[in-house]
């Protein structure tokens, strides 16, 4: 679908999404960002990562395989190889040594830049009124200390939800419920950001209007299939049609 019909769609979405979810109006006070993929162009390096290092243990995860578990806590997607290849959950030895050599792997890939159009809708997000959540399945130190370097102000340590504060990772919506309770709002307050399949239904289960920017390789479809209420193609795009959006979200 061409980006312009996503946009003039947006007020009938909005119109599913209240039929849907049973509320009276979407009153929205609050936006809850994904990170890898929205805020920076780290995916690549995680998706070479994850399988670079899976190799090495004797696991198999490909390239296209990463795209398609982005959002699982490291622990997750090391459990869910573990169950496929050796028919059994990774123990916690085994987790620790996989993941510290996914993220030594990750680090020599080098400098993730910020999304482009982020640091612009995040800016225009803030002079709205609006608060802004991070709810990310990442626990790579390495690019969580970059959030304050490229956005600063913008993401307070009590406003951010990582692998450390869930017990349940992506697709479990347990991180956008946390997310909510973080920003003091209802799930009819918030509006998701995100560009994973699997952060895509964690923010649809938990009941919040769900933005897909797709910025990876995955055709549209799939993130229509997991529930994304509107796809945008890149976070340039979102920024530069703000005004069109929060319109769209407060008058509805």
């Amino acid at each position: 679908m061409q980006p312009k019909m996503q946009l003039f769609m947006l007020e009938k979405e909005i119109s599913n999404y209240l039929l849907k979810s049973g509320n009276k109006s979407l009153n929205v006070k609050a936006f809850l960002f994904d990170m890898d993929g929205v805020l920076f162009n780290s995916m690549p390096f995680h998706a070479k990562s994850w399988h670079l290092a899976a190799k090495e243990f004797g696991l198999d995860i490909s390239e296209q395989q990463a795209y398609m578990n982005e959002g699982r806590t490291g622990a997750g997607t090391i459990n869910e190889l573990a169950l496929r290849f050796w028919g059994r959950n990774a123990t916690q030895n085994e987790i620790e040594e996989i993941y510290k050599r996914k993220a030594e792997i990750f680090v020599s890939c080098g400098h993730a830049e910020p999304m482009k159009g982020a640091f612009e809708l995040l800016t225009s997000i803030k002079k709205s009124g609006l608060k802004i959540v991070l709810v990310t399945g990442s626990g790579q130190k390495s690019l969580l200390d970059k959030l304050n370097h490229y956005f600063p102000g913008t993401f307070a340590p009590e406003n951010m939800v990582t692998a450390f504060d869930v017990k349940y990772g992506k697709p479990n919506p347990e991180p956008y419920l946390i997310g909510l309770k973080k920003a003091n709002v209802a799930a009819n307050e918030a509006v998701v950001v995100e560009n994973a399949p699997l952060g895509v239904r964690a923010g649809v289960a938990a009941g919040i209007f769900t933005i897909a920017v797709n910025t990876g390789p995955l055709p549209d479809e799939i993130l229509s299939k997991e529930g994304a209420n509107v796809i945008f193609p890149s976070m340039q795009y979102f920024a530069e049609n703000w005004e069109k959006v929060i319109e769209n979200l407060r008058k509805s």
